[in-house]
């Protein structure tokens, strides 16, 4: 795998003042751990809780999670330097979300939007996407970039486009009233920093969507955020939104990490309303490299919007839950054939990196080749529950 030239550029650019928090993969316990990184140091948070989703909802979760960093178990070089290299014989990080529901939002970005439209219109034949492309361009123009979703700007838009034969059901949940909200991932599906995403074998035309995710409680409040890769199979959604769940939901076709970083007095939400989170593609075999980048400022609905969207009176999520908040960035540019556009190759590096949340670092495997998803709720509850009866057991001693 290609990997940083360091393990610091994995970390936020303020890295000395942000409080992450995330999960390892502890050899000797068998299991996860929650932990906090600080400096050069990561430490346990096994006595404030076994779960992350435990652990946000404590009503002093910052002060407490300063308070329990008082002696380094790893080295934050040692856990990355294992995690990219995918040595799972030493602690290494997972996925920093473990009993929260993985919820997405898409088509929360025209550009995207218009992307989504051409997949739809082509059926998801790769082969006729700029042709496709060209004509919605010139049909839609710049139109309706500025239109806010939900307006009454946005309704009379929807009847030119109609009239026209232009609607669309990606139309319509980019500017119409409601956003498109989806399970992304079974709980604990999702894999950290240095782990491979899956691409399946049945899948020709398919993309990074790296995006900002949202880490909310059980009471819908947002207490950080990390960085996401929403791998995504353009031919299968694009043949019908129907497919949706086999587009997006297949083994290790979800990434989040490297580290959670929590809101306190100098990070908050608003400092995420400009952010621009960067995508870098690098074949390992063809030389070839694709840059993107995420102006999240360029969000068409509020954050807030898309938070009330999927938690409130008419669905709740006792154990809390992450949502991407989708992307601008759609890759046109092509990568074999003129007009054929962008799509993976096995062994691409896809790197996702901002300035307040660090680089998710991941290699893009076939999903039936990729290691099996096998350590589920059944599994994390056994472990939690030796880990209880360890902890009595030397607590009597």
């Amino acid at each position: 795998m290609n990997t940083l030239k360091d393990f610091s550029s994995v970390l936020p650019e303020d890295a000395d003042s942000a409080l992450l928090i995330g999960r390892i993969w502890d050899p000797q316990a068998s299991g996860p751990r929650v932990v906090a990184l600080q400096g050069q140091d990561v430490y346990s948070l096994q006595s404030l809780a076994g779960t992350v989703s435990e652990l946000l909802e404590r009503p002093g979760l910052v002060a407490d999670v300063r308070a329990a960093m008082a002696s380094p178990q790893w080295s934050v070089s040692e856990i990355i330097g294992a995690s990219l290299a995918r040595d799972t014989t030493r602690p290494h990080l997972l996925a920093p979300v473990d009993l929260q529901v993985i919820k997405a939002c898409g088509v929360t970005f025209v550009d995207s939007m218009v992307e989504r439209v051409i997949e739809e219109r082509c059926g998801g034949d790769a082969s006729k996407a700029q042709q496709t492309r060209e004509l919605v361009a010139k049909a839609l123009g710049g139109s309706i970039a500025s239109i806010r979703p939900g307006s009454p700007e946005a309704a009379e838009a929807k009847k030119v486009l109609i009239a026209e034969g232009l609607w669309s059901q990606y139309l319509e949940v980019g500017i119409g009233p409601d956003p498109e909200v989806f399970t992304k991932a079974p709980v604990l599906s999702s894999v950290g920093l240095g782990a491979q995403v899956g691409i399946p074998s049945f899948s020709r035309w398919n993309n990074p969507e790296p995006e900002l995710v949202l880490v909310a409680t059980s009471a819908g409040s947002v207490v950080g955020a990390t960085l996401g890769n929403d791998v995504n199979l353009r031919d299968v959604e694009g043949r019908s939104a129907l497919l949706l769940g086999k587009a997006k939901d297949n083994n290790a076709s979800s990434a989040l990490g490297p580290f959670i970083r929590l809101f306190d007095g100098g990070f908050t939400l608003d400092t995420l309303r400009d952010e621009e989170i960067l995508l870098r593609v690098e074949g390992r075999d063809d030389g070839y490299v694709l840059e993107g980048r995420n102006s999240v400022a360029r969000i068409s609905r509020p954050f807030e919007e898309l938070v009330a969207a999927t938690r409130g009176r008419h669905h709740q999520y006792p154990d809390g839950f992450a949502l991407y908040t989708g992307t601008l960035f759609a890759p046109t540019q092509d990568r074999d054939e003129p007009g054929q556009g962008f799509t993976h190759r096995m062994g691409d590096t896809v790197t996702i990196r901002s300035r307040h949340l660090g680089a998710l670092v991941n290699q893009v495997g076939r999903a039936e080749d990729l290691p099996e998803w096998s350590f589920g709720l059944r599994q994390l509850f056994e472990y939690l529950h030796q880990q209880r009866l360890l902890a009595g057991a030397g607590a009597a001693r």
